[in-house]
Formats: structure tokens, sequence, C-alpha cells
């Protein structure tokens, strides 16, 4: 089942860009009473039963043919149990603050979770096939064949498998597990409230205001939000030690060698190939974002920033609000320019009810795209308020959409997406849009401030998010060795600020506490990574493109449609590219600096 993944530092808006458009949800079920939910609920519920007194104890005597139909009814209950946690998910998402629909979402995964336990038995018992026996298998059926991926994600997990009753005792509570403390966490900061000269805003507007020109207002919001985050600190801590620990106690039992095992096996890539991204943008740190907001201090006339002035425009920049058509023929036109396929693919999401725009009290906050399941369509979730980086957040919203659509082909089972390529479609598409704005620059000035505004976007990207999981790792270690106090958590997430943004900064207190806002760390642990990983693979991609790389509008669609069904060294390949070089890297971290180097030229 698919969960909608949140991007980091998306922003917030309301009707003045025009008519934004809304969720129609009806694709997924017409309400909460429509009679085909409770259909499908009561479906499931059978299905999850007959398929377990069919198949447990005898997937070893399955031929070919018998372990093919076991797959498709597999993969038909997942379709049906996912839509109708999308369609739940969703209704929430749109107003996390009502109570009916929070109980809805909560009964809906209850019973999911009660009528799927007996699928418990499905990847444990198949993880006990032998090897040979598997292989023989594979080899008389062309179509069991294909879902081989699956059968090698499922069996990379089979060394930290557990009895067949503790997994069945895992999957039963887990709804009052780290699923109970992502709504605490959830319900939590939709709820807050911060007060900025006089007015009350919610988090996404408070944390929009880190972009406003006004320096005082900037200011403002960062003290608001510090106040906040201070006097909810306990709960955020309490929220963060129970997820680490809950994390630590499941994988001591599985034997996983260490917190963010899991996280690379179900992302299928390699520990050395996450710490050789890791070290070369911490070993980057010095020439991209030191480099970087040396320069800005001196744009912005200051000796050094604070962290309110992080994010701030450049004093050059317009205040230029972009209406909704503004930014949908942008975005549009910069992916027909690449191909015309990816515009007609991104079209319907407009005219079809496929985005919620607006901003609107008690929505959640940040951006998301939900690929829902696959004979469906994905959902993408804005919160848009006008702003030029609003434009990017739709773009690349838009990227994850299409590259959903594409790979649905793939079917449920092998449609998911490793999250390390999974953000390969939605960065590219930012890249192409903002490659558009750029070449349409008026000026020296206007191109001075799309540049900046893309490494400072590429440096949230890679900079930040590594830095985030550095935190985590340093986070998960010292839980294990005992309960952290907020105190704790504050100084290991100011001993990686500075390492990463450098010397031109100055922490002004409160900040410490920034850790406390951010969903991946209680949603997805360890997921950060994967910004920076498509971030580096998308600027190798397109220095490729660039390059005219013969035929690349084809094997890029062809990267899409394979979804979940290959692995980053066959799809990155035809691309002649190879993530586990150590050297790849640089190739992505090198666009970044070579904007940097544009960016001091204009000095000179």
């Amino acid at each position: 089942m698919h969960n909608p993944v949140f991007d980091a530092d998306a922003s917030g808006g309301a009707n003045r860009f025009g008519d934004l458009p809304e969720w129609d949800l009806t694709d997924l079920y017409a309400a909460p009473d429509a009679p085909e939910l409770k259909r499908d609920l009561d479906w499931l519920e059978s299905a999850c039963a007959e398929f377990a007194h069919d198949y447990e104890g005898k997937l070893a005597t399955l031929d070919a043919e018998g372990l093919l139909d076991a797959v498709k009814r597999y993969e038909r209950i997942d379709v049906i149990a996912g839509r109708i946690m999308s369609y739940a998910g969703l209704r929430y998402y749109q107003l996390t603050t009502d109570a009916g629909r929070a109980k809805f979402l909560s009964d809906c995964q209850d019973r999911i979770t009660s009528f799927t336990t007996p699928l418990v038995f499905w990847s444990l018992e198949f993880n006990r096939l032998e090897d040979e026996h598997l292989e023989r298998l594979l080899n008389q059926s062309q179509e069991l064949h294909r879902y081989k991926p699956v059968f090698d994600r499922m069996r990379a997990l089979k060394p930290y498998q557990l009895s067949d009753e503790m997994e069945r005792f895992l999957h039963d509570q887990s709804t009052v597990g780290a699923s109970a403390w992502n709504k605490l966490f959830d319900e939590t900061i939709a709820g807050l409230t911060f007060h900025v000269d006089g007015e009350e805003l919610n988090i996404e507007g408070t944390l929009d205001l880190m972009t406003e020109q006004d320096r005082a207002k900037r200011e403002a919001a960062v003290h608001a939000l510090a106040e906040v985050f201070g006097q909810n600190l306990k709960t955020f801590a309490r929220i963060h030690n129970t997820l680490a620990k809950e994390k630590e106690i499941e994988d001591r039992w599985r034997g996983m060698p260490t917190p963010q095992t899991g996280r690379h096996l179900s992302n299928h890539v390699e520990p050395e190939v996450v710490q050789a991204l890791r070290d070369a943008v911490v070993a980057a740190y010095p020439r991209l974002s030191h480099r970087y907001y040396r320069l800005k201090a001196k744009w912005l006339g200051l000796g050094t920033l604070q962290v309110w002035d992080r994010n701030a425009p450049l004093p050059m920049e317009t205040k230029r609000v972009v209406g909704w058509d503004e930014a949908k023929a942008t975005v549009m036109d910069a992916y027909s320019a690449f191909d015309p396929r990816m515009a007609d693919l991104a079209g319907p999401f407009f005219d079809r009810g496929w985005i919620d725009a607006a901003v609107k009290p008690g929505k959640a906050p940040g951006a998301f795209a939900h690929p829902t399941v696959t004979e469906v369509h994905p959902y993408v979730m804005l919160n848009y308020l006008g702003k030029p980086r609003d434009v990017m957040t739709l773009a690349h919203e838009l990227g994850h959409g299409v590259h959903q659509v594409l790979a649905a082909g793939q079917g449920e089972l092998l449609s998911s997406t490793p999250l390390t390529l999974a953000e390969t479609a939605s960065v590219f598409g930012e890249m192409l849009t903002f490659r558009k704005l750029l070449a349409k620059a008026k000026d020296k000035t206007e191109r001075k401030v799309l540049l900046a505004g893309k490494v400072e976007d590429m440096i949230n990207t890679v900079v930040r998010q590594i830095a985030f999981y550095d935190f985590e790792c340093k986070l998960h270690a010292a839980r294990a060795n005992g309960e952290l106090t907020p105190d704790d958590i504050n100084a290991l997430w100011m001993s990686i600020q500075a390492e990463s943004l450098g010397d031109a900064f100055e922490f002004a207190p409160g900040y410490e506490t920034f850790w406390a806002y951010i969903p991946h760390f209680v949603h997805s642990p360890f997921y950060v990574y994967a910004y920076a990983f498509g971030d580096g693979l998308v600027n190798a991609l397109y220095a490729a493109y660039e390059e005219g790389d013969d035929g690349f509008q084809e094997k890029y669609f062809a990267m899409l449609k394979a979804g979940g069904s290959k692995h980053h060294k066959e799809l990155l390949a035809p691309f002649g590219l190879d993530a586990s070089d150590p050297a790849f890297w640089d190739k992505g971290l090198n666009m970044i600096e070579g904007f940097i180097d544009e960016l001091e030229a204009m000095e000179e």
C-alpha cells in the first residue's frame, strides 16, 4: 500500500491567485457511506480469509501456474486495500482537524489491519521456499518471472524475519504503535497557532513568512515558531523517543545491523552507495553551502546571516505573485518543450480534480503526490501561495504524478518506485521548468535571482537533507543509550547545523528546536537522503540530456515506465551512469558548483 510522501519545505495560499482546483475524490469513492466502499470492505475481509485458507502451509506444493494465481490474488487484495486507505487518507489530509475524518481514517486502518492479519504468512512462507525450487518455477512461466523483482525484495528481508506468530503480533499491534504516534504528530502540528505581528497563523502561513522581503517579518516568524515549538517540545521529544525506541526494539529482534538497514532494503539500495552519496555531499559543504551563503550575506549587506535570512529573497527580487493560470502555463510549456507526451500526461491533473491547491484551515501542510492505486490515478496536494517557488513545487509534484501514471502499467506490486528513484521525475520536472524560466530571463538581474533561487533549492535538497540524515543517524544512535531530553535532541540538531550551513551563520536562541516540525523524521525514518539521491541523479541525467544523448527522451520514458521493476543500476545503464561509482555524485554536485561559479562571476 502506498503512503503519500510529504515534500519538505513546500509552501502554503488562497483564492487571490485565480481559480484554484480542489480534489474530486469520487474516482476512489463517492462518499464515506458509499455502498461501493462497504462492498469493498466486505470483499476484502472474505478475500483475505480465503487467501489464507487456500495457501497457508501449501506454498511449497504449488506449481508455476498455482503460484502465479496466488500472486495475482494477493495483488488484487493490495489494490482494494490501497484504494480504501487512499480515500480515507486523502479525505483526512484535506481537513486534519475534523474529528469525523480522523475517526473514519482510524476505523478503516483498524479494519484493514485486522482483515490482512491472515496474510502475514505469505512473505514468511514464501521466503522459506528453496532457491532452486523458486528458480525452477520462474523459468517455467514468463508471466511469473515478471514478478521476480518483487520476490527479490521480499527475499532480501529473509535474514531479518521473525517467527510467524511474532510477525502476526507486530502486524496486529501496528495501529497503536508507530502509526498512532504519527497521527499524534500530525494532529499536534496541524493544531498549532503562531502569533506574528498581531496576526494568528497556522504553521504553513508562519513558515511562509521566512521568504518575506521584510527582514523584521522574517525574524518575528522565527521567534514565533521557536516560542510555540518550545511550548510543545516535551510532546515532540516524547514522540521521537518512543518511535526511535520502538524502531530499536524491532530492529534488535530482527537482527538488523543498523537503524538505517530497513530503509536501505526498502529503497533497494546498497548501504555503501548511500554512504558514498553522504560523504560526497559532506565533503562538498565548503564549496557549496558555505561559499553560497557568504555570497548571500554580501548581497543582503550583512556581516553574518541569521537563520531567518537563509531563505530570504534577494534585495533585487521583485515581490511578484504568480497567478494559478500562469503557474500552470509555465510548467506545461516546460514539460511540452521536453516532450509533448509529458504535457499530455500532466494535463488531466488540472482538468479532472486531481490537484488540491488552496491553503485552507486544517489542511495538511506541505505538498505531496499520492499514487493511490494503479487502476485509479495519483492525487497532488499543494498549499499554493503564488510565489515563484510554488511554481517549482507544482512542477515537482506533477513530475511525481506523471511518473506514477507511467509506472501504473506495471501493476500494483511492480509500480511502486523505491524512494531513491521516486524523486527522479519530480526533480527533473523542476529542472525543465527552471531552465525554461532561465532562458526567458530579461536581464542580468533576473538571471541572478533565478540562479540564486535554484542554488538555494538545490542546497535545501542536497545539503540540508544530508544534514537531516546525519541528525537522524545521531538521534537513533544516542537513543540506543537511553531516553533523550529535549535539550539532548536540541544539541544533536545544532551539532549538524553549523557544519552544513557554514561560517556565514549565527544561530539565534530558539533555533535549536526546529527539528520538531520536520515530518520525515516521524513518518519515514531516514527517508531524507532520497531527496539528495534524486537531485544528484537528476543533475547527472540532465547533464547527459544537455550533451545531446541520442534518444534521451525514449530512454527517460522507459525509465519512468519501469516503476519498481528494475534496480537503479539497470535503469541508469542506458544513460552510461552508475550510482555506485563515487565519481557519479560529484557530477551532480558539480552542476550546483557551476551555478555558484556563475553567480560569483556576476559579482566581478
